[in-house]
């Protein structure tokens, strides 16, 4: 097919020749519940309890039996042909359970009853158990599986036990879920409803054997069953995509062993994160108080913290059992990585296993962990290794340990062993000194011992290698950029705030224009109007953008044609083509610039059900992240990308890899973790994936989106070592090692300065520092004033522009044609590269 053909004539086409359509093929459902398995965690399994026997009889409870939520709601829903939950995956397995009916018609009658109410999955009443039905169920049933499940959407946060969800969590459009919401989670979805408590008490009342399986977008409370004997086994299952069900039944029957590993810290109570208590402070603001330490980096290091953790980061059981063998790690030269060369040595002490590393090899140097793990059990399985550092607390100040790698097997049999290395720069240890103590605006290496730990979890870690440095050493040495003037304190290590310098506060809105009355409005891109020509004998009277795609022309030369009302329409969004419903980029015939549609994501494809194209749901982001496993979710990016080209979308908004700051984050379920390297990591090979279709994805929400109440007119306020060290590190991740062609800038204001007006972000720090090549826009209908997105590097305003305003402000000279320019050859590079 030629180049643009698919964009220009939305043929109704296989995206391969000869061959069957990939979308919702059954090759990519098969992939989507074979990677619903892989981020599965399995938290709790005492007495064996799991695999299941077979011909076990199974008794179901719970209305998330069948109010199966496969992903989170808003721009993350997916329209599918069908959504199997657990009954039908039980039902699919009859050589392995047999399921007890009578309670299985019970929960269906009762969530069919409740959706034809108009009720959505995840947010329906659990209806009261009758004492009859679970009298006869345990006479007929060896195993009690109990289903909770839990809605996840855009547009709005979760509550805090005490508070009025309908007031300070959401935004307008989601008000009656939010309102039902209230009614039904008495102190919000973080907990089990009174409703809940009671089923969950009957049922291990009745019954010697439960298991618990938890379908949730989220962190959720823990504690309930932790230490409750009565319930033996727990599966977290996320939100596991159209064919979750079926894959928590086959892990429950032992077809497949669970190998995730939890992306986040769950903490006893909600009020034990550091960011619960000034979440919903304030409409306005918030304040990023707790500092860098977020997640384990808060319950790893605060005094006092420890002890408030119910399942670590990194943990998650199998149903086989693993022997770490011979942990180890060296330092070594980078040379030696690649070329098996060293250019230098390094100097041994008494201990063998601390290096004393010089200053001036610090940027040479790779530290390299290794372990031997053998499946000692009777199931194959998989097991993640993970290594650490430990650094001195300086002056600085650090968390007590911070992730530096990871790496799972491959299924191992019982018996089988594989080695595992994982290598990191030893300036990947360096900290961030926004203040000055040692040298400011620079990542530092605080002179001390690094401790080296590998195991399987967080906590679960043994110390292999010490490298000491005799000087602080600066790895990198940057300028000032995103610094807080309304923040007045940040957390330190040792539990205690530090006082930071204010200065006058920032006005978001700030403009030179007269107020744009229509910035609110979420306005369809204008439809401009072209003069009638002659089909047959007219010839384009402009150069054409294929000259440029076929050397003939430079792209400066082919954008010098466009008047400066044209490259003022280039800026903002273009109207759908196809089946598109968010809209598009270019869209100029007169220059033979295709108009390029994109789509809505990170679960799958997002087409509306009125359309009536079904595509792939794939498990969230969050699961995903818990499968510690970049080969999955670059295979779940790659077809994805399939269905997304194959039906004429060329931009792809995802992934998206906002730091779960905070349980209360409504849209976490489309967020990876809480640790920036994972979240990078894994995110990177999602856009990978993706891009190796030749489709562009949009990286978002850049930056500190942590929450979505007024998310348009909210302040992040926050460090500048944390918004570097923390929220923008996944970001740079994927920049670096996977190109991603556009980025997506977020609605709220960073320390008073909207992200998409900020020039320190989206110029100094992501094109001068990272070197970005791509093109960034907007994140839909945002309040930014479009002529200083212009100006600090945002190219495209997202749904529609407001050319007249870009117009003014070039009249006034607050805006370059120069300026203008540069944005818009971002834009048409984005295209050609393109099919």
């Amino acid at each position: 097919m030629g180049k643009w053909n698919r964009i220009t004539y939305l043929p109704n086409l296989p995206l391969y020749e000869g061959k069957e359509k990939v979308t919702e093929s059954k090759a990519h459902i098969e992939l989507s519940k074979n990677a619903a398995k892989e981020g599965m965690v399995l938290l709790k399994n005492e007495e064996s309890v799991l695999p299941l026997s077979k011909g076990s009889r199974v008794a179901l409870f719970g209305k998330g039996t069948f109010d199966f939520v496969k992903g989170g709601g808003g721009s993350g829903d997916v329209t599918v042909s069908y959504v199997h939950n657990i009954y039908d995956g039980f039902k699919a397995l009859p050589d392995c359970v047999d399921v007890y009916e009578e309670t299985a018609s019970f929960y269906k009658e009762n969530v069919e009853k409740q959706y034809k109410e108009g009720k959505v999955p995840g947010m329906l009443e659990e209806p009261k158990l009758p004492k009859d039905l679970l009298t006869r169920a345990a006479i007929e049933a060896d195993v009690a599986v109990i289903s909770i499940s839990r809605f996840s959407g855009e547009g709005w946060d979760r509550k805090v036990a005490g508070t009025k969800a309908t007031e300070g969590r959401k935004e307008d459009w989601v008000s009656p879920l939010v309102e039902e919401s209230e009614k039904l989670f008495e102190r919000g979805d973080f907990y089990l409803t009174k409703a809940e408590e009671a089923m969950v008490r009957q049922v291990t009342k009745a019954f010697d054997k439960v298991v618990v399986v938890l379908n949730v977008g989220g962190v959720v409370d823990t504690k309930w069953f932790k230490d409750d004997k009565k319930i033996q086994s727990v599966l977290m299952a996320w939100q596991g995509g159209m064919e979750g069900g079926l894959a928590e039944a086959e892990l429950l029957c032992g077809i497949g062993t669970p190998s995730g590993k939890l992306s986040d810290t769950f903490a006893k109570d909600l009020t034990d994160y550091p960011s619960t208590e000034g979440f919903h402070e304030s409409d306005k603001y918030v304040n990023y108080t707790e500092d860098i330490y977020v997640g384990y980096r808060y319950f790893e290091t605060i005094p006092g913290a420890f002890d408030k953790v119910v399942y670590p980061f990194g943990y998650g059981l199998s149903y086989t059992t693993f022997q770490v063998v011979d942990p180890a790690a060296k330092v070594e030269d980078i040379s030696r990585i690649n070329n098996d060369k060293a250019e230098f040595t390094f100097t041994f002490e008494d201990d063998p296993d601390n290096v004393e590393l010089k200053s001036a090899d610090v940027k040479k140097a790779y530290i390299t962990a290794s372990a031997r793990v053998r499946n000692s059990g009777k199931y194959p399985g998989r097991e993640v290794i993970q290594v650490y550092f430990c650094p001195p607390q300086g002056k600085l100040g650090k968390p007590s340990k911070v992730l530096a790698g990871y790496k799972k097997t491959r299924l191992l049999a019982p018996g089988e062993s594989q080695l595992v290395k994982i290598s990191f720069p030893v300036t990947q240890m360096a900290s961030y000194d926004d203040e000055g103590k040692i040298a400011k605006s620079a990542y530092v290496l605080e002179k001390g011992e690094y401790g080296i730990f590998l195991g399987t979890s967080s906590r679960n870690l043994l110390c292999v290698s010490e490298v000491t440095l005799t000087k602080d050493t600066v790895t990198e040495q940057l300028t000032e950029r995103l610094a807080p003037v309304s923040l007045p304190k940040r957390l330190l290590a040792n539990g205690k705030y530090e006082k930071l310098k204010t200065g006058k506060a920032r006005d978001i809105n700030a403009t030179k224009l007269p107020e744009n009355p229509d910035k609110n409005m979420g306005f369809m891109p204008e439809v401009r109007h072209v003069d009638a020509r002659a089909m047959w004998t007219s010839k384009p009277s402009k150069h054409q953008l294929i000259e440029v795609a076929e050397g003939k022309m430079t792209l400066d030369e082919f954008i010098k044609q466009f008047s400066d009302e044209d490259l003022a329409d280039l800026l903002g969004g273009q109207p759908n083509t196809g089946v598109a419903n968010t809209f598009g980029f270019g869209n100029f015939p007169d220059y033979g610039v295709p108009n390029v549609m994109t789509a809505d994501g990170p679960a799958g494809l997002r087409i509306l059900p009125e359309v009536g194209v079904h595509t792939t749901a794939f498990p969230c982001s969050t699961l995903l992240s818990c499968s510690w496993d970049p080969e999955i979710v670059y295979e779940v990016g790659k077809a994805a990308g399939e269905e997304v080209k194959e039906n004429n979308i060329a931009v792809w908004l995802t992934p998206a890899v906002n730091i779960h700051r905070s349980p209360l984050c409504g849209r976490n379920f489309e967020y990876y973790s809480e640790d920036p390297l994972l979240a990078g990591k894994q995110a990177a090979a999602m856009v990978k994936g993706i891009q190796s279709n030749r489709i562009g994805v949009s990286l978002k929400h850049f930056a500190l989106n942590n929450k979505e109440t007024n998310r348009n007119e909210s302040d992040s306020r926050a460090s500048e070592r944390a918004i570097r060290e923390i929220y923008l590190k996944p970001f740079e991740i994927v920049v670096k090692e996977s190109d991603p062609w556009t980025i997506m800038s977020s609605y709220n204001a960073i320390n008073g300065v909207r992200a998409s007006e900020s020039h320190e972000l989206l110029t100094d720090i992501l094109r001068d520092e990272w070197g970005f090549k791509g093109m960034v826009t907007t994140d839909w209908w945002g309040h930014g004033e479009h002529y200083k997105e212009v100006a600090a590097g945002n190219d495209v305003k997202m749904a529609n522009g407001f050319p007249q305003r870009i117009l003014a402000a070039k009249k006034k000279k607050l805006l370059s044609r120069e300026e203008m320019e540069i944005c818009g050859k971002r834009i048409l590079e984005l295209i050609l590269k393109l099919d």
